[in-house]
């Protein structure tokens, strides 16, 4: 037996807001919305790579605290920062992770998002270049 990884992860938003969240992860995040298996409105679905997101819609809705939170793992962050500074949203960036450029933000149901890309590592110094200074 053996867990072979996460088929989904499943968020909440009010009930109604359906609209704004689709606007959000698809057209602002870029995610490819995969066909519902729930009444227009009730669920929402997106890939992320192998993985899918699950948007429920509940009467009942509470955010999460902030510590709860789901983190992207992208290609070209910078463009997609400016993507969402584009749209006016609030980015929180003042969260340093050695060796990631990362910042923050929540979706329209309040859901705390990480997005995050690994820095490119530094260029090893040739070991003849450290001898001629020794």
């Amino acid at each position: 037996m053996s867990i072979r990884g996460v088929h989904h992860l499943q968020l909440a938003f009010r009930a109604g807001n359906a609209p704004a969240m689709r606007h959000f992860y698809r057209d602002l995040l870029g995610l490819s919305e995969l066909p519902g298996e729930q009444a227009e409105g009730a669920a929402l679905h997106f890939a992320a790579g192998g993985q899918r997101i699950d948007l429920v819609g509940v009467a009942q809705w509470q955010p999460l605290p902030a510590v709860s939170h789901l983190a992207f793992e992208v290609q070209d962050l910078p463009a997609l920062r400016q993507r969402l500074l584009a749209a006016q949203l609030p980015l929180v960036e003042n969260q340093g992770l050695a060796g990631f450029a990362r910042f923050y933000l929540k979706d329209p149901a309040g859901n705390q998002l990480e997005f995050l890309e690994a820095r490119a590592a530094a260029a090893p110094q040739r070991r003849e270049s450290a001898l001629a200074l020794a």
